[in-house]
C-alpha cells in the first residue's frame, strides 16, 4: 500500500482497498505505534470487519522486524534508495497491485521452516530446499484451505491468475513495468536500478 501522505483521507481508503485486493479472510492487522495505524478510524474499519487490531510494543525494535525486513527485500529491492516524490505515490501504488504483488504471492518462491523437536524437546526450525514454495503455493497446501478463502473467491480462478505468466514471464513483465514506471517517475535520461 503506497499513499501520498500519511493521513486519514489517505490511508483509510488504502486500507480498505488493500482488505479487498486479499483473496482470504483477514482476522489479524498487526502494525506499528504510527498514528497513520493507531486511530480511530483504523479502529473502526477493522471492527467492522472483525479483524482483531494487535501492535508494536514502544522501544521494542524487534517487535517490527517482518516489516523492516520487507522494506529491505522488497521495497528498497524493487524500487531502489532513491527518493521518490510523493506525488507519484498513485502510480507506484498501481505498480505494486498490477505486477509486484502477483509475482511476490504467485511466482516468488520462499523458505518455510519444518519445525523438528530433538530428544531434550527443544523446537528447532530447519530450513530445506524441499520447503520451498511461493505463499499462494502455501496457502493452497494448508488443510482445509477452502475454508480460508473469501466467500466470493476460489482456488480455480486464484490459479487462473497465478497460471497466467510463467515465473520467468512474470518477472519479465515486472522489470519491463518497472522500467516504465521509472521513465514516468524520472525522466527518459536517468538510470535507476
Amino acid at each position: 500500500m503506497t499513499v501520498q501522505r500519511i493521513q486519514k483521507e489517505f490511508t483509510v481508503p488504502a486500507l480498505k482497498s488493500l482488505l479487498k485486493q486479499i483473496p482470504f479472510v483477514v482476522k489479524g492487522f498487526h502494525s506499528d505505534n504510527g498514528s497513520e495505524y493507531i486511530n480511530r478510524y483504523v479502529a473502526e474499519l477493522l471492527n467492522k470487519q472483525m479483524i482483531r487490531m494487535t501492535k508494536s510494543r514502544s522501544r521494542h525494535c524487534n517487535d517490527n522486524a517482518l516489516a523492516e525486513s520487507k522494506n529491505g527485500s522488497v521495497v528498497r529491492k524493487a524500487f531502489g534508495r532513491v527518493h521518490i516524490s510523493q506525488s507519484h505515490a498513485e502510480l507506484i501504488d498501481s505498480f505494486n497491485r498490477q505486477h509486484l504483488n502477483l509475482c511476490l504471492n504467485y511466482h516468488r518462491p520462499c523458505h518455510f521452516p519444518t519445525i523438528e523437536t530433538d530428544a531434550r524437546g527443544k523446537q528447532i526450525k530447519r530450513y530445506r530446499v524441499e520447503d520451498m514454495m511461493t505463499p499462494y503455493d502455501k496457502l493452497k497446501s494448508l488443510s482445509d484451505a477452502e475454508l480460508y478463502l473469501k466467500p466470493n473467491i476460489s482456488f480455480q480462478w486464484l490459479d487462473a491468475l497465478a497460471n497466467r505468466h510463467s515465473d520467468l514471464d512474470a518477472w519479465k513483465h515486472l522489470r519491463n513495468a518497472r522500467k516504465v514506471l521509472f521513465k514516468i517517475i524520472f525522466g527518459q535520461n536517468n538510470k535507476v536500478a
